[in-house]
């Protein structure tokens, strides 16, 4: 299948599917606490965001990987300064500055690896955020002058993410409001 095919179908579909190696994948959808957090994360960058030139999306906006023909929901995104779309319809944001996944037990290792690799290859793209599920845990990829990426942890709800790209802080407390991480632990999420 090509890009454009995708594209005419997936407008037209009421379910998200992503696009990579030329085929449709379609997406699960997501527990309680999974949009709680996504819902919190957008909130909080967008409350710290709203006077400058960053502009939050959700998942329903769609972003493109140009190097790899490829097209993901991810779960939050950040596109500041002129934000770049695919065409006149925008629904396709081609310059993320920063994007969020929330993990779970089944998108994990492809959010950390496979999803990782072709996002990287975004060139606007400078922080990976992955949000854990169950427990206050945010694995943060930064983009480095030579191109590479430090992998920052932050743990417990003390602690603060701090976004240097968009030069914001915010509070995991703020993140995970609401998560109740021993329901997550038993499987009622």
């Amino acid at each position: 299948m090509t890009a454009a095919e995708y594209l005419r179908i997936e407008r037209a579909a009421e379910t998200k599917s992503e696009f990579w190696d030329g085929q449709m994948w379609a997406m699960a959808g997501g527990t309680r606490f999974h949009s709680i957090i996504k819902v919190n994360v957008a909130s909080e960058l967008r409350g710290k965001l709203k006077e400058g030139s960053c502009q939050v999306f959700d998942s329903d906006m769609r972003v493109k990987i140009e190097m790899a023909d490829a097209y993901a929901y991810p779960d939050v995104s950040v596109a500041c300064g002129e934000q770049q779309f695919e065409n006149e319809t925008c629904d396709v944001l081609l310059n993320p500055t920063v994007i969020v996944e929330v993990l779970s037990s089944a998108s994990e290792v492809y959010d950390r690896t496979s999803k990782f690799d072709l996002y990287r290859r975004i060139p606007s793209l400078q922080e990976y955020i992955l949000v854990k599920q169950d427990k206050p845990h945010i694995g943060q990829y930064i983009r480095q002058a030579d191109g590479g990426w430090l992998l920052r942890d932050v743990d417990g709800l003390d602690a603060s993410l701090i976004l240097p790209s968009v030069q914001i802080e915010v509070a995991m407390r703020e993140i995970f409001s609401k998560v109740k991480f021993e329901l997550v632990e038993r499987g009622r999420k």
